[in-house]
């Protein structure tokens, strides 16, 4: 008789979207089986920029610290260069901090930067090796790389999932109550839902835009060859060869992509060619060892036209598929997680309907839809800007065009590289667990970013005078701020609380904080997002709040009215 197992969640994909959720759900005590069809995390560096929103996360979770420590040296320069070729001219540079200073910088700044966290510099093999180990540290979470799904069938009690382990052919089938499809962009079970991608594809551009070839290379020379500072990310502008690449470890091992050229079959590179590659980019005869390579297609700005159908879901890739510029692809994928699994988890305990969970596409498909935008407009600036013929030139002619591409470059590294408006201004206007209040939410733009208690964004974060921040005295689950004792007058508020049946922190913050959220109370949910904010005359509102944004709905507010 073929083995059953038995498990809340199955999910299907083993990268940053699928092991944050087996993250997300293994805290809150859901179990879950994850399967991959490869034979662990990834090798390849793929992403290497974690934006702040994800830090935050990984903060909320425990381990920013321990991924901050993970690849580039804590003193390395996160510096966004550009150059004729590597040991040509520098054309510009965009400063940023390293990983050591990061830590200290954010505590003193404010407006677009207030927040828990700054970017990492980081590539995505060692983030999913952080994820995985945490993931397998909780009990009830089971993670099984080296299978695939190879089908699944849905009934009103649950999903049955077949699985196949690829080393023997053996199989053994998943009874669960969801399904989460994290399985890239070639997703079977985005498939089998008979869901497509929408949007934009097949974009060509000069650069980042068509087919590409990424080398996953080792050259110890490469720092000495260079006759410039180090930088995190290396981009290469001429006529001939235009490529990025990304330091991944500050020593020697380095993320390079460049476009393909006409004429150029990638069905016919080799090790060599793709050496070649490399050292036309640098201007000169570096050695490098190719530890491996592949080809890819930039140009995508693309949005699945639906997240979830019945007890199926979407997240990642599966969901979204993203030109690279500006790393938004996987730290959109992060959010997914987030919002997923704490709903997920909500509902499997009895805290929430099952109609709560129609608020996941609700909420994060326009987000995405907004991100692949966002993505596609960096993509186009540095793509579709072109070197002049002359830029490699020592003459008076290439000297200009250098200096012309060195003012356009900076001001597209400052575009693409600070990005504040993008990563904390993703908003859930609209969704039928955020309880407006009628405020405007400030302009979304890529640059900037407004901090605002408008329910349905992030929460506004602040240093408290200890040198705490805010988001570290938050609750696990759910968080009610009141500035100054506002609930003293609430007596049966505990009461209240414990007939909804739900986790949640009353945190007291100083009046003088107040201005930032513009009342006397936020209800603050797991994912970090306002769900409603009221003033002291509305205490007796909060057991009905808390139900709606649970998604229980107006059909539990006579009984939670009595609570009050």
């Amino acid at each position: 008789m073929e083995t059953r197992l038995t498990a809340a969640v199955l999910i299907v994909g083993g990268g940053p979207c699928g092991l944050m959720l087996a993250n997300e759900l293994g805290r809150r005590g859901v179990s879950a089986i994850l399967v991959d069809e490869k034979p662990g995390t990834a090798f390849n560096p793929q992403a290497n920029a974690t934006q702040a929103r994800s830090m935050e996360h990984y903060r909320r979770l425990g381990f920013a610290d321990e991924i901050r420590r993970e690849g580039l040296p804590a003193d390395y320069p996160t510096d966004v260069a550009y150059f004729t070729r590597y040991t040509g001219y520098e054309l510009a540079r965009f400063a940023l901090p390293s990983s050591s200073r990061a830590g200290e910088l954010i505590k003193g700044m404010s407006g677009s930067w207030s927040a828990a966290e700054l970017p990492h510099r980081v590539s995505q093999k060692y983030v999913e090796a952080v994820l995985r180990r945490h993931a397998e540290r909780l009990p009830g979470i089971k993670l099984n790389y080296g299978h695939r799904l190879i089908g699944y069938a849905e009934s009103d009690d649950g999903i049955v999932g077949e699985v196949e382990c690829l080393d023997d052919g053996s199989r053994f089938q998943v009874r669960a109550d969801f399904l989460v499809g994290a399985d890239g962009p070639r997703s079977m079970v985005r498939q089998s839902l008979g869901i497509v991608y929408g949007g934009e594809t097949g974009t060509q551009r000069d650069f980042m835009g068509g087919r590409m070839l990424a080398v996953y290379l080792r050259s110890p020379e490469f720092y000495a060859s260079v006759p410039h500072a180090k930088a995190w990310m290396y981009n290469c502008f001429n006529g001939d060869r235009r490529a990025f690449m990304a330091s991944v470890n500050g020593r020697d091992e380095f993320a390079f992509h460049t476009q393909l050229r006409p004429g150029e079959d990638e069905n016919a590179i080799t090790v060599n060619e793709a050496k070649a590659a490399f050292r036309r980019a640098c201007g000169a005869p570096i050695a490098c060892e190719v530890l491996s390579f592949l080809t890819w297609t930039a140009g995508h700005a693309l949005v699945a036209n639906g997240m979830q159908r019945g007890r199926v879901f979407l997240g990642g890739d599966a969901a979204h598929l993203f030109t690279p510029t500006g790393g938004l692809g996987y730290n959109t994928a992060i959010e997914d997680a987030v919002n997923l699994g704490w709903k997920l988890a909500s509902v499997v305990k009895g805290a929430s309907p099952a109609a709560l969970l129609d608020s996941y596409e609700i909420e994060r498909r326009p987000v995405a839809l907004r991100n692949t935008d966002y993505a596609r407009r960096f993509a186009d600036s540095l793509g579709l800007f072109a070197p002049a013929p002359e830029i490699e030139d020592a003459t008076d002619e290439g000297r200009e065009a250098r200096r012309i591409a060195g003012v356009y470059l900076e001001q597209h590294a400052r575009a693409e590289f600070n990005i504040p408006g993008v990563t904390f201004g993703g908003r859930y206007d609209g969704s039928p667990v955020i309880v407006s209040d009628g405020g405007q939410p400030p302009p979304d733009a890529a640059n900037v970013y407004i901090p605002s208690a408008c329910p349905g964004g992030r929460t506004p974060h602040a240093w408290l005078e200890d040198g705490v921040s805010l988001y570290d005295l938050f609750g696990f689950e759910w968080t009610l701020l009141q500035f100054g004792e506002v609930m003293s007058a609430h007596a049966s508020f505990a009461e209240t609380i414990r007939a909804i049946g739900v986790d949640i922190k009353l945190v007291t913050l100083p009046r003088s904080l107040r201005d930032l959220y513009e009342a006397d109370l936020a209800l603050i949910r797991p994912d970090q997002i306002v769900a409603w904010r009221g003033s002291a005359s509305q205490t007796g509102t909060i057991g009905r709040v808390l139900g709606r944004a649970l998604g229980r709905g107006a059909s539990e507010d006579a009984r939670l009215a009595s609570c009050r």
